[in-house]
């Protein structure tokens, strides 16, 4: 798989589009406000850095079976990328380029696990919509996520407008907290050390490139 043709931002410019179409003006400058305004209230995001030994834990993955980190990591690296939810297109194409390559990233000796605090049944939605062939864990409470990134409360107007276009937010997560991670990838070795961790900043639209990855794993 050539990563240069799997580019996440080469393949914004066409989600981009496609969301200019399907949702209102007003809803999507709701949505990219939103964004913007993560982005400068959230600078220093990772509290898991490079060289830090990765926090092990047990999630239940999206058919309800647990899976542990450490116990991926007697097998082979781990590549961990933390997301939003099934309703979020960024998400949805991030997960969906990381499946593109995901021969590649196994061939490297790296076993990908994304984690969301969605229900087990949401997990298992996104995994089907977009055919992966990895794990998606529950992180219920976002327990796991603070160990590794920053967790925020998603502001009024993004659900409101959510709500208003027909989308049930709260249905996809089995708490009322409305916290969401701010979406971060981590490279963990089998000796449990982190050796890359990346958030492209709270502007939840940008995200991790595959390339990177690759990289980081070569």
């Amino acid at each position: 798989m050539n990563t240069e043709t799997n580019s996440y931002r080469d393949n914004l410019k066409e989600l981009r589009t496609n969301l200019g179409t399907m949702l209102p003006k007003e809803a999507l400058d709701v949505f990219d406000k939103d964004a913007e305004d993560l982005q400068l209230r959230h600078e220093s995001i990772l509290p898991l850095q490079v060289g830090d030994k990765a926090p092990d834990f047990s999630l239940s993955n999206a058919t309800g079976k647990t899976v542990r980190l450490y116990d991926l990591l007697k097998m082979s690296s781990v590549v961990l990328t933390f997301y939003r939810g099934s309703w979020c297109p960024y998400c949805n194409l991030q997960l969906a380029l990381y499946q593109k390559s995901l021969d590649e990233i196994h061939a490297l000796d790296a076993t990908l696990v994304a984690i969301s605090p969605q229900t087990p049944d949401e997990s298992l939605t996104i995994a089907e919509k977009n055919k992966l062939n990895f794990e998606v864990l529950s992180d219920k409470g976002n327990t796991v996520a603070r160990m590794y990134t920053t967790v925020f409360k998603n502001a009024d107007a993004p659900v409101n407008t959510m709500t208003a276009l027909g989308f049930d937010f709260d249905a996809h997560y089995s708490g009322d907290s409305r916290e969401l991670p701010i979406p971060a990838v981590f490279v963990i070795e089998k000796n449990g050390t982190v050796s890359f961790a990346k958030a492209e900043g709270g502007d939840y639209r940008n995200r991790v490139e595959v390339s990177e990855i690759i990289n980081a794993l070569k």
